[in-house]
């Protein structure tokens, strides 16, 4: 008799702890809070203040491009310019994109014969410029299908258009490219439609006999 009232017991314990495990088991598992992609999204970089200017020259020193975006002197400018590209021209390929100059650092990028050369104040950051050149030169290689040199120098119209739509005051204002090549080619279409109003026709294309 009491072996069996031993044993009811132990096995009333071994069911109690038996349902204690079970019903610990059941608890749901929580998922670690998902943590955001690393990879750099364009749009969310922190932009910068303010872009001073962009120069744009070839391995012979030639300017083909020049945005300011903030009010100098044409002398001034000239000189900035002369002191700029010998500098950057004469620093070899393996030396570092970025250097301080005066009060402010200039971030340059070289794409086959052509320098893009930025100046962004001391607090700005380098590598965002970087972006920022990078996705300039994709706007115009997508416009005019493997830039290069002559593109811009027969084109220099479309380049400065680019830019504009790109860069508004020295700051990123359109970060899609898509929405800055909507905005060209609807340009485009303007421009051609004003050269068709302003062609003269003859008198049997005004009635449609030709």
């Amino acid at each position: 008799m009491l072996i069996s009232l031993c044993l009811g017991t132990t096995s009333l314990l071994w069911c109690k702890k038996k349902k204690k495990r079970h019903r610990t088991s059941q608890i749901p598992f929580r998922e670690p809070r998902e943590h955001r992609s690393s990879a750099w999204c364009f749009a969310e970089m922190p932009l910068g203040r303010q872009m001073q200017f962009m120069l744009l020259f070839s391995r012979q020193g030639k300017l083909r491009l020049q945005k300011w975006y903030v009010p100098l002197s044409d002398k001034e400018k000239k000189k900035i310019t002369r002191e700029l590209v010998q500098t950057v021209l004469a620093r070899k390929p393996k030396m570092c994109s970025f250097l301080e100059w005066r009060d402010l650092k200039i971030v340059y990028k070289r794409y086959a014969s052509l320098y893009f050369c930025c100046a962004i104040e001391d607090q700005d950051n380098e590598l965002i410029t970087l972006e920022i050149i990078h996705r300039y030169v994709e706007l115009l290689d997508k416009y005019f299908g493997s830039v290069c040199e002559l593109d811009i120098i027969f084109n220099f119209e479309k380049a400065y258009f680019i830019l504009d739509e790109f860069l508004l005051g020295g700051e990123v204002q359109e970060t899609s490219k898509k929405n800055v090549l909507k905005a060209i080619e609807q340009a485009d279409l303007l421009q051609e439609d004003a050269k068709e109003a302003e062609t003269p026709r003859s008198v049997l294309e005004e009635i449609g006999l030709t």
